[in-house]
């Protein structure tokens, strides 16, 4: 059982986006809190190597910008959206930029940055399809058809660089995913003084020759790893997550909406710093469409297997270039919990039963890892989770603030 309080993490989607618009700006940047995950981390290190002097100041950090060809290679680590990102912003550079990778990031699939920057008129260049990317602009500007099926993170890249171009850029993206992403770094280019603005996320423009300033950023809660926590409250007991901003761009806090749908006890505070809380209540089935927040399967699908009935979740075609094949991971490691899913054209389909004793693997993914623990609450014996540290990815005081409300 929980009962108690927590602060929701930083948000590494913010924090990544602003350490970098800090980079390019010209003077000292002071980003609030952008937390110590191993993705913010490697953003720093990022950073430093194009130019940047970057220090810490207690929980804050102080960015000097300074934006310059790199004379290494650039090691995104395993963040996802560094590595698409920082492609995009290789690309403002008359000099072929080397990106490279460790752990599950070497594994996942490159050529969507490939076939966007070539787009856009940019060399570059993939090994097979995979790691390294390389890549050689200038980046200057005019008009580009892109595809955004596979995700925001390419087109965030190329967004923020595209205002440092000497041309005005007109972007059209068909079938953009994860548009919240997007509207979130519209928002922090806006914060750092850029201007840019879409027609229903179809055609973007963005105006050539601006100049990114310092600003003071305060990085907001991240919705992403506060679900884990609110799920939490809804199948075990109690939880209350301070410090979400429901007025940021950030997809998944569609958790609340989802977990209206199953029925939990949920209340909300839209104030300047927000929170939720959520209890227990006998929970039911739900369907939900989760292709613009993929990063709600895990919590959604420990959700899942508290509610009565069969839940579907759709956008199942959204797990396959993740920390591990998620769907795999997800049916594997709550088959050992004995909760039985299934796959069914794009949806996933859970089968309600309380979740039993186990030993499962991680996979190598901080949100398989976190979806396990959150299952085993309120199951019906012990679950070993093997690879836990997993967690430092997204969300490194995971566990910590996880014993902080259970009940001992």
């Amino acid at each position: 059982m929980v009962d108690g309080c927590v602060s929701a993490p930083p948000s590494k989607s913010e924090a990544q986006r602003a350490i970098a618009l800090a980079t390019m700006a010209k003077g000292q940047s002071r980003i609030v809190r952008p937390g110590h995950s191993d993705d913010v981390m490697a953003v720093i290190k990022l950073c430093r190597h194009l130019g940047a002097d970057i220090r810490w100041q207690d929980d804050d950090l102080l960015v000097d910008g300074g934006f310059r060809a790199p004379d290494v290679s650039l090691n995104c680590g395993e963040s996802g959206l560094a590595i698409r990102m920082f492609s995009g912003l290789a690309a403002l550079f008359d000099k072929e930029i080397t990106l490279t990778g460790t752990g599950s990031l070497t594994a996942r699939p490159m050529e969507t940055i490939e076939k966007a920057l070539i787009r856009v008129g940019v060399h570059c260049s993939t090994h097979e399809g995979f790691l390294p990317v390389r890549v050689k602009g200038p980046l200057t500007g005019g008009s580009a058809e892109l595809d955004g099926s596979a995700g925001s993170q390419v087109i965030t890249g190329l967004l923020m660089a595209a205002a440092l171009a000497p041309d005005d850029s007109f972007l059209k993206i068909k079938n953009l995913k994860s548009k919240p992403y997007a509207d979130l770094t519209l928002e922090i280019m806006h914060a750092f003084g850029a201007a840019a603005r879409h027609d229903a996320h179809l055609h973007f423009f963005i105006p050539g020759n601006q100049q990114y300033r310092p600003v003071v950023f305060e990085t907001g809660g991240d919705w992403s790893g506060a679900a884990f926590m609110l799920v939490a409250g809804a199948v075990a007991g109690r939880v209350k997550v301070n410090g979400l901003n429901h007025q940021r761009s950030q997809a998944d806090k569609r958790i609340c909406e989802a977990l209206e749908m199953a029925g939990a006890e949920i209340r909300m505070w839209n104030d300047t710093k927000g929170a939720v809380e959520t209890r227990k209540r006998n929970l039911r089935a739900f369907h939900f469409d989760a292709t613009d927040c993929p990063d709600l399967f895990p919590p959604l699908v420990a959700l899942a297997s508290y509610c009565d009935g069969q839940t579907a979740i759709t956008g199942l075609h959204r797990l396959y270039s993740k920390e591990s094949d998620r769907a795999t991971a997800l049916q594997d490691c709550f088959r050992r919990m004995g909760v039985s899913i299934r796959t069914e054209g794009d949806q996933m389909i859970i089968h309600g039963k309380r979740p039993g004793p186990a030993v499962v693997d991680a996979h190598g993914d901080h949100r398989i890892a976190m979806a396990a623990a959150v299952a085993a609450l309120g199951g019906e014996g012990p679950v070993t989770i093997r690879g836990a540290q997993a967690v430092n990815k997204s969300y490194p005081t995971f566990f910590d603030d996880l014993y902080r409300i259970t009940r001992k």
